[in-house]
């Protein structure tokens, strides 16, 4: 590919023209079927891709403390008599947590912080959030009453009883 064709591809893909595809001008087309199937596995691709950015990148929320936080991913689970909520917390101490209910919604809270041996090391590669974190969890319609909450293998489980 010469310079003035990959000048008129990187200007095609900021056009907004799908990354991909056959461009016209160099004559072929994509079969209708196989233009939908990439299509839907595009659209998967940036949906699983955003949704690891709101995972992994710091939001501020409403929260007592003016600092910006992070929200650990979660899983909840109903079951006829209890709800459960399991969120990731990897390196978090068991100390470190606050599990409150109230106003409908669980709102688990706490901070992790850098392991002392890597407090003064030179940063690689960071993934895992550190700092603050907060996470309001709605709950389905009722009353519940807190049974369970234990951390263990860097993730919270709490059990809520459905009174």
């Amino acid at each position: 590919m010469d310079a003035a064709a990959r000048i008129r591809d990187a200007a095609a893909r900021s056009a907004g023209v799908p990354y991909g595809l056959p461009r016209e001008e160099e004559g072929a087309k994509m079969p209708t079927e196989r233009r939908e199937t990439w299509m839907w596995q595009r659209a998967w691709e940036l949906l699983d891709r955003a949704e690891r950015l709101n995972r992994h990148f710091f939001v501020h929320l409403k929260s007592r403390e003016p600092c910006p936080v992070w929200e650990p991913p979660i899983d909840v689970y109903e079951t006829s008599d209890a709800v459960w909520v399991m969120a990731a917390l990897p390196g978090v101490e068991p100390r470190g947590v606050r599990v409150s209910l109230g106003e409908g919604a669980l709102v688990l809270e706490g901070e992790r912080s850098t392991p002392a041996r890597c407090r003064h090391a030179a940063v690689r590669r960071l993934e895992i959030p550190r700092g603050r974190f907060e996470r309001r969890v709605e709950l389905p319609q009722g009353s519940y009453a807190l049974a369970v909450s234990e951390l263990a293998d860097g993730c919270l489980l709490v059990g809520l009883t459905k009174l």
